[in-house]
């Protein structure tokens, strides 16, 4: 039956109040059916709201020359003039060359070991011992960086150190590893492979849990050994959790931590101890430069976000998934 051109918009009204009746209804079936799960993200939600967005506002003040006194309204506006200051400074390419420079040891050589720890402690098949030494290795990533430090003090002290000590009593000299710049990076590396390294190891041990066990079964029956089934079974298996750790951690390239750089740093090890963050706490906290400080945090950002862009698209390109 033909319909009359002056009863089209009246059918096509009718339609999309049908089309909204219907999106209405779905939400509240949703809503209902899943409303408690909804109300335990409520807390979550107003977390990430109150001290991850709205101190996004404060960002402002890199643009400024601000004031305490003066606040975010009326502080003169500078535009650009504390990021030209930041990379026509002198420090700039110091304090990028050790930033990266500790974050490319810790890529390297920590990042691997989680791997490494989970697959060995997988290979474990007494229960107990294995428990045990999860048990060990979890624990120094319950402890501060100032007690981490505490104990490298004691370890490596030139006078009261327990490793000179040793040397001394086997003949040898002493050797300044606290004042030494070719051994403070080092240092740091294996602090944070004694801490983090066990900690690291629960994503890839949940994720080597939930392999099938019967491709290890079959790769048995068909004369694969225990290094073979680890190279084509298991590494391929938790693959894409390597990629997207590894992408995140790149996206981290920028932060060293403040904590452990700033307790471990002297005079000696100056030329090679400064970082973004230390030089942030520095001129931002005790020198007050506060617009000068939030534009360095911004450009941290900037370098993380585009470093995270790059390795997702690299990522993609080699057919994995990225995180995004």
């Amino acid at each position: 039956m033909a319909v009359n051109k002056t009863e089209e918009p009246a059918l096509i009204r009718g339609r999309g109040l049908d089309s909204r009746h219907k999106k209405k209804s779905v939400w509240l079936y949703v809503w209902k059916r899943d409303k408690y799960l909804y109300l335990l993200a409520v807390p979550g939600i107003l977390f990430f709201l109150l001290f991850k967005y709205v101190p996004l506002w404060g960002i402002s003040i890199a643009f400024q020359d601000y004031s305490p006194y003066q606040g975010f309204f009326k502080s003169p506006w500078v535009g650009l003039d504390n990021f030209n200051r930041f990379f026509a400074n002198p420090d700039f390419f110091h304090l990028f060359r050790n930033t990266i420079a500790i974050s490319l040891m810790n890529l390297f050589f920590y990042f691997p070991l989680p791997i490494l720890l989970s697959i060995l402690l997988t290979e474990l098949k007494n229960e107990v011992f294995k428990k045990t030494i999860q048990t060990i290795i979890y624990m120094p990533h319950f402890l501060s960086w100032v007690i981490i430090a505490g104990i490298t003090f004691l370890l490596l002290s030139q006078s009261e150190g327990v490793v000179n000590k040793m040397l001394i009593a086997a003949g040898l000299h002493k050797i300044d590893f606290l004042t030494s710049p070719t051994l403070f990076w080092p240092i740091l590396t294996l602090q944070t492979i004694w801490k983090d390294a066990g900690w690291g190891t629960i994503l890839f041990l949940a994720a080597i849990a939930g392999i099938d066990p019967q491709l290890y079964e079959a790769a048995k029956m068909d004369g694969a050994g225990r290094f073979r089934q680890i190279w084509h079974i298991t590494l391929p298996s938790i693959r894409n959790v390597i990629v997207i750790l590894l992408i995140l951690r790149i996206g981290h390239m920028m932060d060293v931590g403040f904590e452990q750089v700033l307790l471990m740093a002297n005079g000696a090890v100056s030329d090679v101890a400064d970082v973004f963050d230390t030089y942030v706490f520095r001129v931002g906290i005790q020198q007050g430069e506060f617009s000068y400080s939030t534009a360095i945090g911004i450009f941290k950002s900037v370098i993380g976000l585009i470093l995270v862009v790059i390795a997702n698209k690299l990522a993609k390109k080699l057919g994995e998934e990225g995180v995004y």
